[in-house]
């Protein structure tokens, strides 16, 4: 048999040649021979065919044209073969093969010309034409003509010459123009036919064949055909039977091997099973195939079995047979272009199917998001098949929520399923699920039901505010988030502008959290007034000092009309912040302030007041008795820089040696501190008297030396300056035509340069002509700038006179 893409040409065992279609229904019938066909050959158009019989005939003829060449033998005729191209006119060649390989050529006349191209090594068993390259095997190996030099390029050998080449025939098969594939035996060769460069020509052909790949099979070889980069072999297979201990036929295998190096990768086999396989012999096997439609046809005595490349709805099979759905479904996506028999959705939903009856119910409602995508039918399909298998709350969680949205229902029946048994996964869907997805006001109803039962249920209370909200009845869910204290409240107010709603709630909101309740009531001043947030905190003072600490702090005048309660409030509710309080208020009654501290006693805080109200003497004394803090007491007497205030506190300290101490080491940069000294009685004893007096000389040794230090720098900048001034007032001054005098505003030189003129300039830039400048009437020669001495005398206003 042998195949061409349009059809099939099969020879019998009786002499008959059948046409046949891909699908196996004959079209044609020659009558050939009474005897077996041995070979058939057709050329690359499928127009001429080539047959030989084992009565030594042969026959070449065209299937659509009168065209024919008959020939008998006296000897059987084993193969023949036609030019790929015998179409073509100065193509028509043919060879046969029996003891000698003849060559057939259409010469002059149409006569046909035989010549020998090979004979001497036994009956010629394979032929393969391709190209301009013919290749045939002999009872000795493997040879490769080149028809355009005709020349033999190789001589491949036969591995194993134990087996009978009639018995074990040899397989060739061209790859491609230049690569030949070769099975003989167990034994595999590729061939590869190569130039041979010029510089190696002499007497060599021009080409050249190199063995690229060669490996031995487990079985013998039948027949082999390449697949892409890899290779089909039909191999033949025996086997040692379990009942007899008797090596017997098996059945033939067809494998799919990877070519290496110098072994192979078996990627797939399938035994084949055909009719009388167990009295069948390698030679009764044949493998040919289409090159285009990659089909590979098996002949054996009795059938012809026809294997094609599986393809992925062959795979895709093969998985949902397994039940790999998830397999199947990467599959059919992966080649959603290619497929013919399969559809993603439909793998899709028996995967579903599939993930339901083993119970996997969460895996299933994950995968519909990724199979249903869009389909609004197929959703709601589902969603109620789910609901019959009680597993609405496993698919909640992946329904769609925009494009697409499925009907109010179905959103409405898994909310229902919810409530029912969870009420915190209620709560979860209502905050993930925008509200127009459902009847808000259904839902409104089944939760306030389920509130009658169960009215402090804080999911519930907190779920409805939610639903109010989508509902905008803001202020039934403002009511709701200040009952549960919820941290939404504020934001809600922000959100939807509720301040009108909460000037009767501020004292829930301080009590919920003060620092969020202040920050928002100052950010909306102009919303809910300062006045108003005081009132409503009236009987709240420890709130009304929250609020009106922090808007002093961010205005020191907004609220300045409570600055006399704010001394209150301090004094009870925050002492620390109080003494800052002052300091920073210009609108705090003093008197009042003064009162309330000393009422209670606060030192620190009176101290400061009796200061800033000019009773320094009445503070210092204050912070000598209550406090008893010399160090204190020195930087008060600092910071008032008072004579008569160190006089005090000399005159306090002068029987504490504790204070006299305190003084010695402080005073010195202040007071003289000989004024101290001198006033020590004599004989008391005063800790740290040395280490006083050193420091004390130290301080006055450090001021020595600043003061001399300042001096030596006065000096130089004043001695540089000096300098500057001298050389900038002895440069010259520039005087030319767009000058004028000051006084008479004319132009300062005259229009005729002949003639002479007293010009008056001086340092500050200021001109006169010498006539206009009046007379000076000080004894001194020396003259100033008019303009200049009238706002200030100094360098610079002298006079420079020029004469010409």
């Amino acid at each position: 048999m042998t195949v061409h893409e349009k059809f099939l040409a099969l020879g019998t065992h009786y002499g008959k040649v059948y046409l046949l279609d891909v699908q196996g229904n004959i079209t044609q019938k020659f009558d050939v021979s009474p005897v077996k066909i041995n070979q058939i050959s057709l050329d690359e158009s499928g127009e001429h065919m080539g047959v030989c019989s084992e009565d030594g005939k042969v026959q070449v003829f065209g299937l659509y044209s009168a065209e024919e060449f008959h020939e008998t033998f006296d000897c059987p005729i084993k193969i023949v073969a036609v030019h790929p191209h015998f179409v073509r006119s100065h193509f028509k060649q043919f060879v046969t093969g029996g003891k000698k390989l003849l060559l057939y050529e259409r010469g002059w006349m149409n006569r046909w010309k035989p010549s020998v191209l090979h004979e001497g090594e036994g009956n010629i068993r394979n032929v393969k034409w391709r190209g301009h390259l013919i290749a045939w095997a002999n009872n000795m190996g493997v040879k490769i003509l080149d028809m355009i030099s005709k020349q033999r390029i190789t001589n491949v050998p036969r591995d194993d010459i134990s087996l009978r080449p009639d018995m074990y025939p040899c397989s060739l098969c061209w790859k491609d123009n230049l690569t030949l594939i070769i099975g003989w035996g167990n034994s595999v060769k590729i061939c590869s036919v190569k130039e041979r460069h010029a510089s190696e020509m002499r007497d060599l052909p021009n080409r050249y064949v190199e063995i690229v790949f060669q490996f031995d099979t487990e079985f013998y070889i039948s027949g082999l055909a390449p697949l892409c980069d890899q290779l089909v072999i039909l191999s033949y297979v025996k086997e040692i039977s379990e009942k007899t201990e008797v090596e017997c036929c098996a059945r033939p295998r067809l494998d799919i091997v990877q070519p290496l190096p110098e072994s192979c990768e078996e990627i797939s086999s399938d035994a084949l099973t055909v009719r009388g396989f167990q009295e069948n012999e390698c030679r009764d096997y044949h493998l040919e195939y289409s090159e285009g439609e990659s089909l590979f046809y098996i002949i054996s005595p009795r059938d012809v079995v026809v294997a094609k490349e599986r393809d992925q709805d062959d795979h895709i099979d093969w998985l949902l047979e397994k039940k790999k759905y998830e397999e199947a479904l990467m599959a059919a996506e992966i080649s959603q272009k290619t497929i013919k028999k399969h559809k993603i959705l439909d793998i899709g939903l028996a995967y579903i199917n599939h993930l339901v009856e083993k119970g996997e119910h969460d895996l299933a409602a994950r995968k519909c998001q990724k199979i249903l995508g869009k389909n609004t039918e197929l959703w709601e399909f589902e969603v109620y098949k789910f609901k019959e298998i009680g597993q609405l709350k496993a698919i909640s969680r992946y329904l769609p929520r925009r494009d697409p949205v499925l009907k109010p229902l179905i959103y409405e029946m898994v909310l229902h399923e919810f409530l029912e048994s969870d009420y915190e996964g209620f709560a979860t869907l209502i905050k993930e699920w925008p509200g127009d997805l459902y009847n808000n006001t259904i839902i409104v109803q089944a939760v306030v039901d389920h509130l009658k039962k169960d009215p402090q249920n804080r999911t519930l209370l907190r779920t409805l505010a939610e639903l109010y909200t989508y509902d905008q009845r803001y202020g039934r869910a403002l009511e709701i988030y200040l009952t549960l204290r919820h941290k939404d409240v504020f934001q809600l107010i922000h959100r939807h502008n509720l301040f009108s709603s909460i000037k009767d709630k501020i004292v829930l909101l301080m009590d919920f959290d003060s620092e969020k309740a202040v920050d928002m009531l100052l950010d909306n001043e102009d919303k809910i007034s300062i006045d108003r947030v005081v009132e409503e905190l009236e009987n709240r003072p420890e709130l009304q000092h929250v609020y009106l600490h922090k808007l002093f702090k961010r205005d020191h005048h907004k609220g300045q009309r409570y600055h006399e309660k704010q001394i209150s409030l301090y004094a009870e509710y925050d002492r620390p912040n109080l003494l800052p309080f002052l300091r920073d208020s210009t609108h705090c009654p003093l008197e009042k302030a003064l009162e309330i501290c000393q009422q209670r006693n606060f030192v620190e805080e009176t101290v400061y007041l009796l200061s800033r109200m000019g009773n320094s003497r009445s503070a210092l004394k204050m912070i000598m008795e209550e406090l008893q803090d010399v160090d204190k007491a020195i930087e008060f007497a600092k910071e008032q820089d008072d004579g008569e205030l160190w006089e005090d506190l000399i005159l306090y300290s002068i029987d504490k040696p504790p204070f006299i101490t305190g003084l010695l080491n402080n005073i010195g940069t202040h007071v003289d501190p000989i004024l101290l000294i001198h006033r020590i009685k004599e004989g008391m004893e005063i800790p740290n008297l040395r280490d006083s007096l050193v420091k004390i000389l130290q301080d006055y040794n450090l001021q020595i030396l600043l003061r001399e230090g300042c001096k030596k720098i006065l000096v130089a900048d004043s001695l540089s300056l000096l300098k500057k001034m001298h050389r900038t007032q002895m440069k010259g001054v520039l005087v030319d035509e767009e000058n004028i005098c000051e006084s008479c505003l004319s132009p300062i030189l005259p229009s005729d340069a002949s003639k002479s003129f007293n010009v008056v300039v001086f340092h500050c830039r200021h001109m006169f002509h010498k006539e206009c400048l009046p007379v000076s009437n000080t004894v001194s020669s020396v003259q100033f700038c008019n303009i200049c001495s009238a706002k200030h005398r100094g360098p610079g206003s002298a006079i420079l006179e020029m004469k010409k």
